[in-house]
C-alpha cells in the first residue's frame, strides 16, 4: 500500500473521529452500530456452538436434559465445574475475574465503556464451563458481557472518542441479546433500559441495527425458532384480571427474595476467588442431588411448565431451590447470568398460579401456559426493574398481541410491589452498591457523555513564551486570537486574554515598557486560567470531572504523535462545558 494511500486512510479516520465528537453523528454511529452489531453477534454465536456441542455429547436427549443422568453426575458434574473455574480464576490477575452485566454496567459509567479482552474471554470459558457442568445460571449475562466487550474492543482498536464508546456499548448488548433469545426489539429496550439507562433518538437507531444484525446472524445459524416452545395463548375473560393482579403480588414477593439473597451474598466476594468458586460448585452439585431440574439454563424446564407437566408441590421445590442456589452462586461470583433463572423462576411461579386459576374457576381460567408467560415477564421485570424491556420480550416470545394487555397489569403490579418491599433499583444496580460501586448519574453527566470534547474545544489560541517584548506583543495581539496561551518552564500552562494585555499595554508607565526589557505576562494585572491536560478522546462528563478534581480553570487538549510541538490541539473552558446542559 503505498504513503498516499495510507495517508489518505489516515485522513478519513482522523475526519471519522472528529465528527463522532458531536452528538448528532447518527450516519457514522449507525455504520458502527452494524458493525458492533455483527462483531457481537459472531462471538455469541461462537459461544452457543461451544456449548452446544458437549451438551449435545453428555445429554443425547436435549442440551438442558441434565435430569437424566444417573445421580452421581448430578453432584460430581457442578462439583468438577466448580473446582476448574476455582483453579481457572485463581491464576488470572484480580482484574480480568470481572465478568458479567454488573462488570459491564461498571466500565460503562465509571471507565467511559473501555473493556479488556482478557475479561471477555475469562467470561466466554468461564461462562462455558459454567454451563456445561450444569451450574445454575443462565447464558444471557456472559452473552451481555461478551457482546458488549466486544463493541468496546472495536472502539479500542479505531480510537474512537469516549462519547461515541457508550453507543458501541449498548449496540453489542442489544446484538447479544437478540442473538440469544432471537428477540431483537427486547434486546434493544433492554440495552437503553438497563445498560445506557436512556432514551435518544441517536442511541436508538444505532442499537436498533445492531441488535437487527444480531438477529439475523442468529437466524442463519440456528434457524428462526426462539428459545421457548410457547403454544398460541389468550386470555379467556376479564374476569381473570383481579387474579393477574394477585399474580404480580406474589412475583414481586419471590423477585424481592431474589434479589436480597444475592445482595446478602456478594459481600462474601472479598474472600479467595477459588474457595467460592468450588464452595458455588459444592453448594450447586449437593442441591442437584434431590432436585436435578436446577441444573443448566433449565430451558426444558419451562417448556415442562407450558405443558403443565408439573404437580404444585414438585413446582414448589423447584422454584425454593433454583432462587436459593441460583441466589447463592450468583452472589459467590460464579461467572454466569442471572437473567435465564428469573425467567425459570418466574416460568414455574405462573405454573403455580396457572394450575390453581384452573382449579378455582376451570370454566373462566386459561390455560397455564398463559400464566406461565405472565410469570416470567413479571419476574423478569421485577428483578431486572426493566418492564418495558419484560414487556417486549413477552410479546416477541409469544407473537401474540393479546399477551401485552395482562402482561402490562402484571408487570406494573410486580414492578411497583418490589420497590415498596425492598426499594429494588434492579439487581445489576443492587449488586453494584453491595460491591460499594454505583451508576446512579444525573441528567446533566447523562448529556455531557454524549458529547466529546474535541465538538467544542476552541481552536483559536497562540502559544506564547511568558516573557515577551513590547513589540512582539503588539504583533501577536494584531493577530485578534481568542486566547493567548503561556508556557512555563515547570510545564504549567495558563491561558490569559488578549484584551487584558492590550490593556495593560496601553495603561503601563513607558519605562516599563521599555523594547530592552521582556514583559512578564504572569505577573501583570490580567485574569490567568490555570489549565490542565485532557485527552482527545475524552467527553465533556470526564472533562467536568478531571476540572472538579484538579482545581484548574480550564482544560488543554493534547496533541498525540506531536512531541516537537506545542501539546495543546485546543482549550476547554467550564463555560463550554456548562453550555450543554444549561440550554
Amino acid at each position: 500500500m503505498s504513503r498516499r494511500t495510507i495517508a489518505l486512510i489516515q485522513n478519513w479516520l482522523d475526519n471519522f473521529r472528529l465528527r463522532l465528537a458531536y452528538s448528532d453523528a447518527l450516519p457514522q454511529l449507525t455504520l458502527l452500530g452494524l458493525l458492533s452489531g455483527l462483531a457481537a453477534a459472531g462471538v455469541i454465536i461462537l459461544f452457543r456452538i461451544a456449548i452446544d456441542e458437549p451438551l449435545a455429547w453428555l445429554l443425547p436427549h436435549g442440551n438442558d436434559d441434565f435430569e437424566s443422568l444417573d445421580s452421581f453426575w448430578h453432584v460430581a458434574l457442578p462439583v468438577i465445574g466448580g473446582t476448574i473455574l476455582a483453579i481457572m480464576f485463581h491464576l488470572l490477575q484480580s482484574r480480568y475475574r470481572a465478568v458479567g452485566v454488573t462488570h459491564v454496567l461498571d466500565r460503562l459509567h465509571s471507565h467511559q465503556g473501555h473493556m479488556s479482552s482478557r475479561n471477555l474471554w475469562a467470561q466466554f470459558f468461564g461462562g462455558l464451563i459454567c454451563l456445561a457442568s450444569g451450574q445454575s445460571v443462565g447464558r444471557e449475562g456472559p452473552a451481555v458481557h461478551m457482546g458488549a466487550a466486544s463493541a468496546s474492543i472495536i472502539g479500542r482498536w479505531f480510537r474512537l472518542p469516549n462519547n461515541s464508546m457508550r453507543t458501541l456499548v449498548a449496540c453489542g448488548v442489544a446484538a447479544a441479546i437478540s442473538a440469544s433469545f432471537n428477540t431483537p426489539l427486547a434486546g434493544v429496550i433492554f440495552a437503553m433500559e438497563v445498560v445506557l439507562m436512556e432514551y435518544t433518538i441517536i442511541g436508538f437507531l444505532p442499537v436498533i441495527l445492531a441488535s437487527v444484525s444480531g438477529a439475523m446472524l442468529s437466524q442463519i445459524f440456528f434457524g428462526q425458532e426462539i428459545a421457548f416452545r410457547i403454544p398460541a395463548i389468550q386470555m379467556n375473560s376479564l374476569w381473570e384480571l383481579p387474579y393477574i393482579a394477585f399474580g404480580g403480588l406474589v412475583i414481586a414477593f419471590f423477585a424481592s427474595a431474589f434479589v436480597q439473597i444475592i445482595v446478602k451474598i456478594v459481600p462474601l466476594q472479598k474472600y479467595p476467588v477459588a474457595l467460592r468458586l468450588f464452595i458455588a460448585g459444592l453448594v450447586t452439585g449437593g442441591a442437584a442431588y434431590f432436585v436435578p431440574d436446577i441444573m443448566g439454563i433449565g430451558y426444558d424446564t419451562v417448556d415442562k411448565a407450558m405443558q403443565g407437566s408439573f404437580a404444585i408441590n414438585t413446582l414448589l421445590i423447584i422454584i425454593f431451590t433454583k432462587m436459593t442456589i441460583t441466589g447463592i452462586v450468583f452472589g459467590l461470583g460464579v461467572p454466569g447470568g442471572s437473567i435465564g433463572p428469573t425467567l425459570f423462576i418466574g416460568a414455574c411461579i405462573g405454573s403455580v398460579l396457572g394450575i390453581i386459576a384452573n382449579a378455582i374457576y376451570p370454566e373462566l381460567a386459561s390455560q397455564p401456559a398463559f400464566y406461565v408467560l405472565l410469570g416470567m415477564g413479571g419476574m423478569m421485570a421485577a428483578v431486572l426493574n426493566a418492564p418495558l424491556a419484560a414487556l417486549l420480550a413477552m410479546l416477541e416470545l409469544s407473537a401474540s398481541p393479546s399477551i401485552i394487555f395482562p402482561s402490562m397489569l402484571m408487570i406494573v403490579i410486580a414492578c411497583i410491589t418490589s420497590r415498596l418491599l425492598i426499594s429494588n433499583n434492579g439487581l445489576f444496580q443492587e449488586v453494584l452498591a453491595a460491591q460499594g460501586k454505583t451508576v446512579q448519574r444525573g441528567m446533566a453527566s447523562q448529556i455531557l457523555s454524549r458529547v466529546g470534547i474535541e465538538s467544542v474545544m476552541d481552536r483559536d489560541f497562540i502559544n506564547c513564551d511568558r516573557r515577551k517584548y513590547y513589540d512582539e506583543l503588539r504583533k501577536l495581539l494584531e493577530r485578534q486570537t481568542n486566547w493567548l496561551l503561556i508556557d512555563e518552564i515547570e510545564g504549567k500552562k495558563f491561558l490569559i486574554k488578549p484584551a487584558d494585555v492590550a490593556h495593560y499595554l496601553e495603561q503601563a508607565p513607558i519605562e516599563e515598557l521599555s523594547l530592552e526589557r521582556k514583559v512578564d505576562l504572569l505577573k501583570i494585572p490580567a485574569k490567568r486560567l490555570q489549565l490542565t491536560p485532557i485527552h482527545s478522546r475524552a467527553n465533556l462528563y470526564e472533562a467536568q470531572l478531571l476540572l472538579q478534581q484538579t482545581g484548574a480553570d480550564a482544560l488543554y487538549v493534547n496533541r498525540s504523535g506531536a512531541p516537537l510541538l506545542s501539546s495543546a490541539t485546543g482549550i476547554v473552558t467550564k463555560h463550554a462545558i456548562t453550555s450543554h446542559y444549561q440550554l
